[in-house]
């Protein structure tokens, strides 16, 4: 397991890396991630290489929270100060997030299917037109 969370690590350090060579402003955390999602889309590395740790990982996500949950009890003032500009947004966001992905899903899904109705791939029999 700690050769799986070294290999996870490595993926983060990349992400460190790229960022601190391009100063582009997308935490380290999200290209580590992507980079992971890319070796593991093009079998770079397995899925049991990291499945263990990832896991892990997941099972206890809730205690990933903790900090930030003390964070914001520390700013409670701060926070009731500007409720209203943090409800405003919060609200506004969680609209234009659905938003977004039913637009996102309906355009996926038109492509699928105009994808699947193409002649060449609408045979059932496996084979394809010549």
């Amino acid at each position: 397991m700690i050769l799986q969370f070294g290999l996870l690590f490595a993926f983060l350090a990349c992400g460190e890396l790229i960022v601190a060579l391009t100063n582009i402003p997308i935490p380290s955390s999200i290209i580590g991630m992507l980079l992971l999602t890319t070796a593991l889309k093009f079998r770079i590395i397995n899925l049991k290489h990291i499945e263990r740790v990832a896991d892990f990982l997941v099972h206890n996500l809730g205690f990933f929270f903790v900090p930030a949950g003390v964070g914001l009890m520390c700013c409670l003032d701060l926070i009731k100060g500007e409720l209203l500009p943090i409800a405003i947004a919060t609200i506004v966001s969680t609209f234009i997030i659905i938003a977004t992905t039913g637009w996102v899903h309906q355009y996926v899904r038109n492509i699928t299917s105009r994808h699947q109705s193409h002649p060449i791939n609408n045979h059932h029999d496996g084979t394809a037109d010549q």
